[in-house]
């Protein structure tokens, strides 16, 4: 049973499926200076279950009486892409902190509005879930990028694999819900805007079925010349990878090999390889909860804002765009506002 605090920040959770309620379970056993005050989802009952055993915690089928409820000081957006924009701009209507998952919003026109909607509050109110930013290897990898250790950034080599992907997946949801990281982390780690993407699909492996041509090739210009190519596999069949690869003027640097646990027995040797993002990225979710929360107790914002997830819009619009019609797309984006220039 959580123990409420005076001091505490209450949480309204919105959203309680696999990424909701993992975020609840966080907050309540290991992010101290939190708790979840209140929980939200179009499933009642799914609510119920999880606000059930946390003191003070009130279940919710409506978003906005989430987060009206009392105790509420931020609010952590879980929910599907498409129901962003309208929480986001509930919260921000009443200047609260907010942790929004990937996608900010599902196009790059919600996500000006969410914009210009900060920017009338005069200070920053938003962190977009990024996690990358936050896992131990990214970081590595962005600091010897920064520090230039091997040179000059000339390619970024990504892989991207799930196990399975639902039923319901297409070619866009591989670019908006998986290559989206790619999109952000790229921007993050090479300090430099998207400009163009192109996608290529090979002929063998491609599985027509359910209209998900897969793998694909996602590879995209920066303005700063640096060739990003993507592998993205949504039905891979054996694991969760997640794995980058910088080439520099003078050595490379990959991450996400991996190299847990060996083990040899019987002229075999293995290991084991993540079956999902929430057992992959564990810690990257713990720290990014840690920093929202560290943070907003402060009376600050931190992390990737809301500019960072106006251009991963931007880059998907491109990608999917990209798809579709088997060019090289340019990414439009609008002039950066001086407020997110700071």
């Amino acid at each position: 049973m959580t123990t409420t605090a005076a001091a505490e920040l209450g949480v309204a959770v919105i959203g309680a499926g696999s990424m909701g309620a993992d975020h609840v379970r966080r907050i309540d056993r290991l992010i101290s200076g939190a708790r979840v005050a209140a929980v939200a989802d179009v499933d009642g009952d799914r609510a119920a279950a999880l606000a059930d055993g946390i003191d003070g915690c009130s279940a919710h089928t409506d978003p906005g009486a989430a987060i009206a409820a009392p105790g509420v000081g931020a609010v952590l957006i879980a929910s599907p892409g498409p129901a962003h924009e309208e929480t986001l701009l509930m919260a921000l209507e009443r200047d609260l902190p907010i942790l929004c998952e990937k996608p900010m919003t599902p196009d790059a026109a919600g996500a000006l509005r969410v914009a210009e909607a900060e920017e009338k509050l005069g200070h920053r109110r938003v962190q977009v879930g990024f996690m990358r930013r936050y896992d131990a290897e990214y970081l590595r990898l962005a600091r010897l990028l920064a520090d230039r250790e091997l040179g000059r950034p000339l390619l970024l080599h990504c892989r991207h694999r799930n196990v399975s992907v639902p039923p319901y997946f297409t070619d866009a949801h591989l670019v908006n819900d998986s290559v989206s990281h790619e999109f952000d982390a790229a921007r993050w780690l090479l300090g430099q805007e998207i400009t163009a993407v192109r996608v290529h699909r090979p002929a063998a492996g491609s599985a027509p079925e359910g209209g998900l041509n897969d793998p694909q090739l996602v590879v995209f210009e920066t303005d700063g010349g640096v060739l990003v190519d993507v592998e993205i596999f949504g039905n891979c069949g054996f694991g969760y990878q997640v794995q980058a690869e910088a080439v520099c003027e003078r050595g490379t640097a990959r991450i996400g090999e991996a190299h847990g646990l060996t083990t040899n027995a019987a002229g075999r040797w293995g290991g084991s390889i993540d079956q999902g993002y929430l057992s992959r990225f564990a810690d990257a979710y713990d720290r990014e909860v840690r920093a929202w929360v560290d943070a907003t107790r402060r009376g600050q914002t931190t992390g990737p804002g809301v500019w960072d997830g106006y251009a991963v819009a931007a880059a998907c619009e491109a990608g999917v765009e990209a798809q579709r019609t088997g060019r090289r797309v340019a990414v439009e984006m609008a002039e950066r506002p001086p407020f997110y220039r700071r």
